[in-house]
């Protein structure tokens, strides 16, 4: 893959954009700060919100990857895909450059040649790296093969730093001075294989040969083993006093093999990596991969700050669950050193032998015990020192927060001596968090979009806005006008807020004028911190008719000069001056006549009280001032009561009716409020008890007697009293008044008959006291009482419900003329009955059960006790008896029993005992009986319920139909129709496991269950085809739904929804159909309710309880038919066809469904196709079957399509005469000679057959005697060669076989026949070319260890036609010395080739694979072997 570098002209610093090409990465818009305004009429359009300090710019190239910030001119750069840009502190693009698309290829090296590269094609171009670089920007060189700096993939990270160090090879040159930039990259499986995951590369100074960015003999690199096996996935890279830290998370080989995150140090002055160390680090809580990391201060001290989330399983997948945690960077260098120190001089084993430190990447080294001094001597290493080194010892840190939404970026910012950090999420939003010693949680979160927010996240050089890739600037403080009180500025908790008090605004502590004065600005973060508050109010309530000083108690009251003053404003009043005394303010309360009128049913008003200075309002209280007059008109019933029982400080004046806040009436009598240390309600006078009875018959003469208290007031003057009736009719009835003892009066009413025309029950009245006083002529109401009205006929029909009212309404059941009823005890002319009539029975349900019980029967009647003891025990039915339920029971007219087991069938009446009188009896008669279930179809149903069943019996109405249950197992079946004695239907539910279940059916507690039969529960029906897909408008094409378990389903049904694909408008509507087949289902598809002549519609086909995803169906508009004649009736020619033309004939319906009639019989249509249909009619001219025609007429059937192309007329001029009988005679003749001739020539044929077969059998018989005779020769040779072996063996004796060194071994078996191997001659070359051709084997070397190139360089070599046997030995063999000291790389590379031929043969003859050595990996193979097998030969 390409890797691309591009810089801006535009600037003094030129930024270096690594880049990576990958396809299918499409290029979109990026919005930055998206907050809901109207989008811009520019894609780099800079828009300002309601707020001047927030803006928002739209780029292209998302998604943007980098963000970088030049902190001397302000400028930014961003990244992303194809694009790089240049903006402003006000995100103003200044410029703009492409970086994409570029040919490129995962197949092919760099640089990219489309002749060499078929396979090449415009690739997007991912940005990777962004950095900064204080120098001009220079051309981009030419890519080469070991310029890859950047991971070429887009899912893996890279991170890269710059930095400057002693120049030692050229010292004399530039100072001394060298720019290098370290790169750390993620693995990836394209590419070369030979790139570690941490490389130095070259920046300046660049001389001929050297190329920019070139990864270089002399500059160091990170080398490991297998870079796949730990999976580096780079996080940041810092640099921090005089070293560089890469952190980064990957699979720790040395232990479990689990995903841990590290940082790693180095020197920035050791180019050889000797000084490479690591550590791992462990966020408490399970978070374990790091996701992004900022370098910041802590409590004042230099901190990592590393956003840690926790992984799925053992894999680097991280899950949403993640924290911040910080790492004080003195203790990650106190780990690091004690690594180094402990892997130095103590073997890796700390004091207690336990392991400390160990060396990591699978490469050829070891702790050691070097001198006690040797860290001191050589804190960067050297070349005798262990390296790399890893801490087995984690640094272990506790989240400051966590998040249930995956954290992505963190940065930090310091403000008043706190720490703030600022973080994003997956979701796009921004969370503010203090991080220091104090206070750790969050104080704000912003939404600033709905994707994830890039890594790269900085503030501004001023820290005042903060910069954010799905890319925004965001204010760091919320300190703006919105938080127009103390109250809200506090609640944001925001560490760069505060509020001002005296200048009323939240704002920042040096943007407040008198902020080093106490409480002239309060810190939103600080918890202690409280708003200005007025702590009391003096008074606090006070009379509207009032005027007075009020006194107000601040807290936190901020000091003033003495040339400044406040004001206190009631409301919206006018403001009065205050005198401020220490945190005591006084003020005069408003006018009587400036206050605002009382609210509607209010008997006061609340009106704030602001203490303002001059513009500004510092705090605010309450203040009530009430209306005593409204208390009392407020409660009419009981002015007194109101007036002095009132949370106000209100008195009574009884002469004068007046509830008032003064402490004097106008008539001198006062009744002073409860809190004035007085008796208060007590004093009041009043009527307080209904002496006499209050429950009162109608139409019977009754005297009322009421008490009152405290009436002395009112003897000044003769008084008169009055009690009124409030009924429907008023009534006036004159009291006469006793005085008693204690200062009571007694007031009796004369006595007076009350009638009510409705006969309630019970009627509630009002009697109200009233007193005349002469000298006022005013009306006094003292208080109200209620006594009943009732009526003991009023739903009393029977004795046992009048005894049954209480006692104290005097009611009984009076036996006399005209007919007995309930009446008032006194109202009675005859002697009361002492016991009511026999019960009653009218109606008995149900009048069946189950033997077994356990049904509620309901009996009605009449006279059926007076109380539900009373039938308690009295009640059989078929002579068992029933118990009695007392939540049923209604006096005198029902009784509900749980019937009881009767053993056996039997019938009887239903009978209710009271008392001595003899027991009522049902006319009805009840019968016990034994229900039977027998059958049960259909038995078998889907899981998802809705089949319905069938349950056969005897006596299935037993009992009522609320007692009547079915269930399938544990699960309900929902009874559905009405039930008959012979069957009931139900409904299945649905279940989550198929298998068979009993049914069961339950008559109240009654079970019985059908015997031998279980109904099954079955898979869904799964639906695989339904065909044909399309019809046309008019429809009746048959659909044929395949599928599997579609008898399952009872009653299937197939839905068709028809819905309009662009602007058609379709009348919704769902057809159906039944199932006709038991694996097929049959749809007519006639759809009527198309409008317009669109071409076709899409409509969604789906089967009701299984169909899990709709098939596509689709209508076209109806095929056109033209006539076949236009003047007059067409003529046909018997024995041809007739060529019906039209169009779109064939685009919605086959051939098959089409049928032709002429006349009363089928036209056979022979041909169909777009536009023609040719039929072939009969051979004599059918009849019409249209009486007002005699000629037939041709009609077209296409499913519901009838098209009538018109009337056909045979043609009988043409008609053939018959056939001669001289000519018949020939041809029968002629047939006899062709039959002859043909039973001769297979006579023939027959003949030649047998000589052949004697002859296949002649040869077969010289074959077999020819391999017997090849068998005895082979083995009379085999015998020979025995032989000989066995003398050859003898020769060798006592010293053994002889054996060949490895060298001359490998020679012979890679190139049989050769005297000397081709790679053992010195090369013969000119020094001046050998450079050059030196320098060609190492990039064919290069190649070689790239496993994509290799085998397609041998597959390439296999395709030549010139290509032979000899040839491929030799480049097999000649690979196989090239990669003897890589054979896992050697059998990597064999095994994929063998892949590839398994792959070649399996598809021709299998048998033929590894006969001959055809092949180059064949070759590769035998050497392999013959590389292996050699130790066991010695």
């Amino acid at each position: 893959q390409t890797q691309t570098n591009s810089q801006l002209p535009l600037s003094d610093h030129s930024v270096a954009s690594f880049a990576m090409l990958a396809s299918s990465i499409p290029s979109s818009l990026l919005f930055l700060l998206p907050l809901l305004l109207p989008p811009p009429a520019h894609p780099t359009d800079v828009i300002a919100t309601s707020d001047p300090s927030v803006r928002w710019v739209e780029l292209n190239g998302a998604p943007l990857s980098h963000l970088v910030l030049d902190p001397g001119a302000g400028h930014l750069y961003v990244g992303g895909v194809d694009h790089l840009y240049q903006l402003t502190s006000d995100l103003e693009v200044t410029s703009h450059v492409r970086t994409g698309p570029h040919l490129d290829s995962p197949d092919c090296l760099p640089p990219i040649v489309p002749q060499d590269c078929p396979s090449a094609t415009p690739t997007h171009n991912h940005n990777k790296l962004l950095l900064m670089e204080a120098a001009q920007g220079a051309e981009p060189p030419t890519p080469v093969d070991t310029q890859y700096v950047a991971a070429n993939d887009p899912r893996v990270s890279t991170v890269a730093l710059v930095i400057t160090t002693e120049n030692k090879q050229e010292g004399g040159r530039a100072g001394g001075i060298m720019r290098l930039m370290l790169v750390g990259r993620g693995y990836t499986s394209k590419g070369p294989g030979d790139i570690p995951p941490i490389t130095t590369r070259r920046l300046s100074p660049v001389v001929p040969p050297r190329r920019a960015f070139s990864q270089e003999e002399e500059l160091g690199k990170l080398v490991v083993g297998s870079y796949s096996e730990y999976n580096n996935h780079f996080v940041k890279a810092v640099a921090h006093g005089n070293h560089i830290y890469f952190l980064f998370s990957r699979r720790d080989m040395w232990h479990k093999k689990e995903y841990r995150t590290y940082a790693s140090r180095l020197c920035v002055s050791d180019r050889s990596f000797y000084s490479y160390v690591e550590v791992p680090l462990m966020c408490s809580g399970g978070y374990n991969l790091a996701q992004a990391a900022w370098l910041g201060n802590h409590s004042g001290e230099p901190a990592l700050f590393v956003i840690m989330a926790a992984g799925q399983a053992s894999t680097p997948v991280a899950t949403g669950r993640s924290a911040l945690c910080v790492y004080g960077m003195a203790k990650l260098d106190a780990m690091l050193l004690r690594a180094q120190e402990v892997c130095y001089t103590e073997g890796g084993r700390g004091s207690g032998g336990q392991e400390e430190a160990y060396i990591e990447y699978a490469v050829s080294s070891k702790c050691l015990k070097l001198p006690k001094d040797s860290l001191s001597e050589y804190p960067c290493g050297g070349e005798h020192t262990p390296s790399p080194i890893a801490s087995a010892i984690p640094l272990p840190a506790t989240p400051t927060f966590t998040s249930t939404t995956q954290l992505t970026a963190v940065t930090t910012a310091t403000e008043a001596g706190h720490t703030i950090a600022f973080l994003g999420n997956r979701e796009g939003h921004l969370h503010k968090v203090t991080s220091s010693r104090h206070h750790q949680h969050p104080v704000h979160a912003l939404c600033i979009g709905g994707s994830s927010v890039s890594t790269d996240l900085l503030l501004d050089k001023n820290q005042q806005h903060v910069y954010v890739l799905t890319n925004s600037r965001v204010r760091l403080s919320l300190c703006s006008p919105r938080q127009t009180d103390c109250q809200s500025c506090l609640a944001v908790r925001d560490p760069y807020c505060g509020w001002c008090v005296l200048e009323g605004r939240c704002s920042r502590k040096h943007l407040c004028q008198r902020h080093t004065q106490p409480n002239h600005w309060l810190w939103s973060f600080e918890p202690t911190n409280q708003c200005v508050t007025v702590q009391s109010l003096q008074p606090a309530n006070q009379s509207k008719d009032e005027q007075t000083q009020v006194t107000l108690s601040v807290v936190q009251l901020p000091a003033l000069t003495k040339a400044e003053s406040l004001s206190c404003v009631f409301g919206l009043l006018p403001p009065q001056p205050a005198i401020v005394m220490g945190t005591s303010i006084t003020c005069q309360s408003p006018a009587p006549e400036l206050l605002p009128p009382m609210p509607t049913g209010s008997d006061h008003v609340i009106l704030p009280v602001s203490l303002v200075f001059g513009r500004v309002t510092i705090t605010t209280g309450n203040m009530t001032f009430y209306d005593c007059g409204a208390v009392s008109r407020l409660n009419q019933s009981s002015q007194c009561l109101a007036c002095v029982s009132s949370v106000w400080r209100c008195n009574w004046c009884p002469l004068d009716q007046l509830c008032t806040h003064n402490h004097s009436c106008p008539n001198q009598h006062i009744i002073l409020n409860q809190r004035q240390d007085s008796p208060g309600p007590t004093s009041c006078p009043l009527v307080f008890a209904l002496q006499s009875s209050a429950l009162v018959p109608l139409g019977l003469s009754t005297t009322v007697v009421l008490r009152g208290r405290n009436l002395d007031v009112y003897t000044v003057r003769t008084a008169l009293y009055h009690i009124n009736w409030s009924l429907s009719v008023q009534l006036n009835l004159t009291a006469a008044v006793e005085k008693t003892h204690g200062n009571t009066n007694t007031f009796t009413c004369s006595p007076h008959q009350v009638t009510h025309t409705h006969s309630p029950v019970c009627v509630c009245v009002c009697v109200c006291v009233c007193v005349r006083v002469c000298v006022s002529l005013a009306h006094i109401r003292l208080l109200c009482y209620s006594v009943q009205l009732y009526d003991c006929s009023a739903g009393q029909s029977d004795c046992s419900q009048c005894r049954a009212v209480p006692e104290e309404y005097g009611c009984v059941w009076c036996p006399g003329s005209p007919a007995p009823s309930c009446v008032y005890n006194q109202s009675c002319s005859s002697v009361p009955a002492d016991s009511c009539p026999p019960p009653q029975i009218t109606q008995v349900l149900p009048v069946s059960g189950p033997l077994e019980g356990g049904v509620l029967v309901t009996i009605s009647g009449s006279n059926l006790g007076m109380r539900y003891q009373d039938v308690v025990g009295r009640v059989t039915v078929a002579g068992v008896l029933c118990l009695p339920q007392p939540e049923g029971y209604q006096i005198s007219t029902r009784v509900v029993c749980e019937l009881q087991p009767s053993g056996k069938q039997r019938e009887g009446p239903v009978l209710v005992t009271m008392g001595t009188a003899p027991p009522g009896r049902s006319t009805q008669i009840f019968t016990y009986q034994d229900p039977q279930v027998l059958d049960l179809v259909p038995d078998k149903g889907p899981v998802s319920g809705g089949t319905r069943l069938t349950i056969r019996g005897r006596q299935l109405l037993t009992g009522q139909r609320s007692d009547l249950s079915a269930f399938l197992g544990p699960r309900p079946c929902y009874i559905m129709e009405e039930v008959t004695d012979s069957q009931l239907v139900c409904q299945t539910g649905s279940s989550n496991q198929t298998g068979g279940v009993p049914v069961r059916v339950l008559f109240g507690k009654a079970e019985r269950t059908v015997p031998g039969v279980t109904f099954h529960y079955l898979d869904d029906p799964v639906i695989t085809d339904a065909k044909p897909a399309e019809s046309f408008y008019a429809g009746g094409r048959v659909i044929t739904v395949t599928g599997r378990n579609l008898d399952v389903v009872q009653q299937p049904i197939i839905a068709v929804w028809v819905e309009p694909l662009e602007v058609q408008r379709v009348k919704r509507r769902r057809r159906l159909a039944l199932l006709t087949a038991k694996q097929q289902l049959v749809f007519n598809s006639t759809m009527t309710t198309v409008s317009g002549t669109d071409q076709y519609l899409s409509v969604y086909l789906s089967v009701f309880l299984s169909v899990s995803q709709g098939k596509s169906f689709t209508y076209y508009s109806n095929p056109e038919f033209f006539p076949l004649n236009r003047d007059g009736p067409y003529r046909f020619k018997p024995g041809g066809v007739i060529a019906v033309e039209g169009q779109d004939l064939t685009r919605a319906i086959s051939r098959q469904e089409v049928t032709a009639r002429l006349g009363d019989q089928e036209c056979e249509v022979k041909t169909l196709d777009n536009t023609h249909l040719y039929c072939e009619p009969p051979e004599i001219q059918p009849m019409s079957v249209d009486d007002s025609n005699e000629l037939p007429s041709l009609k077209v059937f296409m499913g519901n399509l009838q098209v009538d192309l018109g009337l056909v007329q045979y043609d009988s001029d043409s008609l053939l005469p018959p056939v001669p009988l001289a000519a018949q005679i020939g041809l029968g003749a002629g047939a006899a000679v062709i039959i002859l001739s043909v039973l001769v020539i297979i006579l023939m044929y027959r003949r030649k057959s047998k000589q052949a077969l004697r002859d296949y059998k002649k040869v077969l018989l010289q074959l077999e005697t020819l391999e017997i005779n090849v068998g005895d020769q082979c083995r009379k040779e085999f015998t020979d060669l025995m032989t000989e072996m066995m003398d050859l063996s003898s020769d060798v004796g006592g010293p053994g076989l002889p054996l060949l060194d490895y060298r001359t071994y490998a020679e012979r078996v890679f190139f049989p026949g050769q005297q000397v191997a081709p790679l053992s001659r010195q090369l013969d070359l000119p020094e001046s070319r050998r450079q050059t051709v030196e320098q060609g084997l190492q990039q064919l070397n290069n190649l070689l260890n790239n496993r994509l190139f290799l085998t397609r360089f041998i597959h390439t070599l296999e395709a030549q036609q010139g290509f032979s046997q000899r040839d491929r030995g030799y480049v097999a063999s000649l690979l196989t010395m090239a990669l003897h000291d890589k054979l896992e790389y050697f059998t990597e590379v064999m095994k994929s080739l063998l892949q590839d031929l398994v792959q070649q043969y399996g598809a021709k003859n299998p048998k033929l694979m590894l006969r001959r050595t055809e092949t180059v990996v064949e070759k590769m193979l035998t050497n392999w072997m013959s590389i292996c097998l050699y130790p066991s030969s010695r």
